[in-house]
This record gives C-alpha cells, structure tokens and sequence, in this order.
C-alpha cells in the first residue's frame, strides 16, 4: 500500500513519471483501469478495505475514528488470514497515521489485526526542519518538500522496505505462510527523496494544470468547497505548482525503488510462484487538476486508485481490464485467491478472481464513492453526484468518454434529466447497500459529536 497515490504511472499511460518496478509488476498481472476507492480520505478509506465494511458501516467517516469503538466484534483482512494458518505483520502504514507526525508510531492501528508490527522512522522525520513548506512548521496537509541528501535506505520508506526484506528471508526459511502488508509512507506530503530522484526530471517538462474562467460557478457550492478547501494553495504562482509537480514525481519515483526492493527480495527468495500481490494506494490525489491539490474530493483525481494484481497462474498477464474495481473488493478478493474458508457473511464488497481469469470479465456494473456530504456513481460513460441530499439542485453529471477531465457539468442540461433520473434511482440503490449495517456484527452508531480520536501529535 502507498500513501496518496494517484495514477500518475508509467504502467497508467503518465508521459514522464518514471515507475520501472511498478510497470514490471503490471506487466506480470492485471493493471485495473478502472479503480476507486470508497472514501477518498486516509482513515475511512483504509478502516473500509480492511474491515470489508464501507464507512458508514463501520463507523469511520472522519480521519481519527477508530473502527473498534463502532463494530467491536469486526474481523478483519488479516485477521482472517490468522484464522487460517497465516502470520500477519505490518511494516510502516496501513490503517491511518497522522503522516508524518505519526511516523515512529503505532499512529491509529488495529492491534488485533497483527502478530507483529514495525514502525520505522527514517532521516525524512529527523531532519523536518530542513523541509520548505507553504506553512512553515505545517507537513502533513500542506504542500511541502525536500531534495534529501543521504541513501534511500535512510529514508523511513527505504526501511519499510529493508524490513520487509528480513520478513521474507525469514518467512521462505521457515517456510511460514505470510500475510505481509508493506506499508509506504509516500507520496504523502512531505514529498522528501533522496536529491537523485528529483535530477531523474527537467522542471520545464512539468505541465501545470490550468481551470478555465468562470470554472468555479459551473459546479454545486459542495463541490466547490472540496476544491478550494486549501486557502494557501489556491492560485498558486506558477513556479511554486512546478516545484510541488516535480517534488511529487521525485516522491514517486523513490517510492517505486523500494517496491522494487521488496519484489526483488520476492524472486531471489523463490517466493514469487506462490505469492499473491496486490498493489495500491489509500485513494487518488489532485496535483492542480480543479484548480486543488491534495484529496477528499469526488472528482476522478481523488477518487480513482492505481490496483495490480498480480497471482501465479494469472491468464493473459500484463493484459490490463477496464472493468470496474473498488477498495472494498480487495478482502474478498484476496480470500478468495488464498481459497481460505469465505470471510464473515457481512463483510461486503465482490471478488475480482473472474477479472484476472479473464479480462473482459465484470463483477460490478459500476463504482461507487462517498465523502462527508456527497455520493457520487461512476457508469462507463457517466460521473453522477449528488450533495446533500435532501436538496436535489446540487447535483453533477459528466460524459466519462468525451470528458475524461470532468471540467463540463451536464447536470442542468434539459438532454440528460433522463439519464440522470435513471443514474439517480441506481445511486440510491447503492447508498441503501453501503448505509445499511450488515446483519451478524454489532454496530454502535458514532455519537453527533464524535469527531475521532486525538493522538498526542495532533
């Protein structure tokens, strides 16, 4: 798993972006095109795909919440795979950290989700004064970075990987069946590589996203507000936007050497025929598409996931498939590859095993995304969103295919009310399915005024 990682990948079509190890990956397995998270924010997003449960059935709906305060009794991901013979480790971040003052940490951890967790805590976290930030002091939810000196493996993801490596050695000697989640801490803000990642691109082959005039009038007031969220980093002067592109490349492309490292260590071990791999990413990111940087949007910047998979056997490996794919499929999927006993009858989401037997395969017809104030359903063709609910004028259409950017609103085009009745009634369908709490698992509604857990470091 990585950290704000939108599709911005060499295996994903990105024109500069250079991702070597994760394009051989996708080579070896199936590339999902069409992948989305279900809560494009850090907490809910990863509480959801370990628990199997979306957001509002498990209670995390805001960054802080711990999902055992709401559904006690959950079993999750790795959970089931220790009640099925495997050892479960976590190396650096899976459930939600306050990155990066959280690094070092247990940050907001599931214990029971582990027999054994690392925290590492690199050069990145000790040298911070030295990172320039649009608020200085302020890294975690700002645009900020560092050209680093030293190696990777100083850095607080070459050590995720480092120790990641001695889990396998360990593992192949003993011959243990692993569940090992190798969590990265980057791309996240602050975007901080060691200085030869960033020489790997020229500035001025950097574009920097434009909005047209008048942009910000066309959508609903709540789509605005997700965009604009970020005072400081609104309108920002061109130099700086192509500073924070390029530092965000750089972040990547370090990021992909210590996946690199940790595949290696897979083949050299003779593990790699008999071990599953899944490649994402917590939710997309925006870098200026909107005019926004950062997430927690619904647009497709934020919401739209890079997903390989990649399982011995695969047919047509490195055939990529458009059919959709979500966040909460992942645990399914997983137990389904591993042909453990199926999980807990109310853990939600479809297996994606017919999609890597064949390409062209569906198991969704759609995707569906939410964040505190809004729904929105992606089709084939369509983005429909609808906000606040009860208020039935603030809602989003665009054409996927003739508008892949989504800058053109259909929603009040007298052509599409149709389309969009129809999209409405689906829409509703699949909020019925993600609000409704499965039968067989205790729920304990949030309070009205719970707004999560506070670490010390927040």
């Amino acid at each position: 798993m990585t950290d704000d990682l939108n599709c911005n990948i060499g295996a994903y079509g990105h024109p500069l972006v250079k991702t070597p190890n994760i394009d051989r990956l996708a080579s070896e397995g199936r590339l999902f095109e069409n992948a989305f998270c279900n809560f494009p924010l850090c907490g809910p997003s990863r509480a959801s795909f370990m628990t199997g449960l979306y957001p509002e059935q498990n209670g995390v709906t805001v960054l802080r919440r711990l999902f055992r305060n709401y559904v006690p009794d959950a079993v999750t991901m790795s959970q089931h795979f220790m009640k099925n013979g495997y050892t479960a480790t976590r190396v650096g971040k899976i459930y939600h950290y306050d990155n990066p003052r959280g690094v070092g940490t247990d940050g907001h951890d599931d214990p029971a989700s582990w027999q054994t967790r690392i925290n590492p805590r690199g050069r990145d976290k000790e040298e911070e004064d030295k990172i320039f930030s649009l608020r200085p002091g302020s890294f975690g939810a700002t645009l900020s970075w560092l050209a680093a000196e030293g190696t990777d493996e100083e850095q607080t993801d070459g050590m995720v990987a480092t120790q990641s490596i001695e889990l396998l050695k360990r593992y192949a000697k003993n011959e243990t069946p692993f569940f090992l989640a190798v969590g990265f801490y980057k791309p996240h803000t602050p975007y901080v590589a060691p200085k030869k990642y960033f020489d790997l691109y020229d500035p001025a082959d950097i574009e920097v996203p434009k909005i047209p005039e008048g942009y910000l009038e066309s959508i609903p007031e709540p789509a605005k507000k997700t965009v604009t969220a970020f005072k400081d980093q609104i309108d920002l002067p061109e130099d700086t936007a192509r500073k924070a592109i390029h530092a965000y490349y750089a972040t990547i492309s370090f990021m992909d050497a210590q996946i690199g490292r940790v595949l290696k260590s897979l083949d050299a071990l003779g593990l790699r025929d008999n071990t599953i791999v899944l490649f994402s990413s917590d939710h997309g990111y925006h870098m200026g598409e909107h005019g926004h940087y950062q997430k927690q949007t619904l647009f497709e910047d934020a919401d739209r996931v890079p997903l390989i998979l990649s399982v011995p056997g695969i047919k047509n490996p490195g055939t990529p498939t458009a059919s959709f794919a979500e966040m909460i499929d992942f645990y399914k999927t997983l137990s389904d590859l591993a042909e453990l006993a199926p999980p807990p009858g109310y853990v939600q989401g479809n297996s994606l095993k017919p999609i890597l037997e064949d390409p062209t395969a569906r198991v969704r017809d759609d995707a569906f995304t939410q964040i505190a104030n809004g729904y929105t359903l992606r089709t084939r063709q369509f983005r429909y969103s609808r906000w606040n609910i009860e208020d039935p004028d603030k809602r989003e259409l665009y054409n996927r295919i003739k508008d892949p950017e989504e800058m053109i609103n259909l929603a009040k085009n007298p052509t599409y009310q149709q389309i969009i009745a129809t999209l409405d009634a689906r829409l509703n369908e699949r909020i019925a399915e993600a609000t409704t709490h499965p039968e067989g698992l205790t729920f304990i509604p949030p309070a009205p005024d719970d707004r999560g857990i506070q670490k010390q470091y927040d």
